[in-house]
């Protein structure tokens, strides 16, 4: 099961509802029979940068979206946005799972599909091209996303290490974007958990 519906945006700082990305029934043989828990794969971001991923497990459904929900809300990170993208292309690779993605122009929306959509859109990401090119597999695509979106590095860290300025090697229009999503985040308070 997978929800595909749009979050409605939420004021800055604030985390939106837990956002289901796949629900599952697993089992497990035992004398007599099976027993079966429900498997639980969880986003939860501000729709301003920050972003989680939890994986709940429990006898019943909502016990596991909770699950999901508590581990996502601990494994928030800032996602270094310009404007509406990410700041270059990444390929993030977990297990089995490789997903590509690439900064689009605006106006573009986000072109995903699955367990990736649902993690990008919650992290506040208007504008990317993402393609999945390993395992289909939800938990395998979400995780190698989140592995991708960590792995984004800011153009000022990026000036940093080379020790030169940022606006010698990146774009203009991607640096003044850049600066400003940062303006913006640092304006609003940055509240861990609620």
């Amino acid at each position: 099961m997978t929800d595909t519906s749009t979050p409605t945006p939420t004021p800055e700082g604030q985390l939106r509802d837990s956002r289901v990305i796949n629900i599952n029934r697993v089992a497990k043989v035992v004398k007599g029979g099976r027993r079966f828990s429900f498997t639980a794969l969880v986003v939860i971001g501000d729709g301003a940068g920050r972003v989680g991923l939890g994986y709940g497990k429990a006898k019943e459904v909502p016990l596991a979206i909770q699950k999901g929900t508590e581990e996502a809300r601990r494994n928030l990170f800032r996602v270094p946005l310009a404007s509406s993208t990410i700041t270059h292309p990444v390929i993030g690779e977990m297990g089995a799972g490789r997903v590509l993605l690439k900064p689009a122009a605006p106006g573009t929306g986000v072109i995903a599909g699955g367990a990736a959509r649902a993690i990008l859109e919650e992290a506040g990401i208007g504008d990317v091209l993402c393609k999945s090119l390993g395992s289909p597999n939800h938990i395998n695509v979400a995780r190698a996303t989140i592995a991708g979106l960590k792995a984004l590095k800011r153009p000022d860290e990026v000036a940093r290490h080379r020790g030169i300025p940022a606006d010698e090697f990146v774009p203009a229009g991607l640096l003044a974007a850049y600066r400003e999503s940062e303006r913006l985040s640092a304006a609003a308070p940055d509240e861990d958990e609620e």
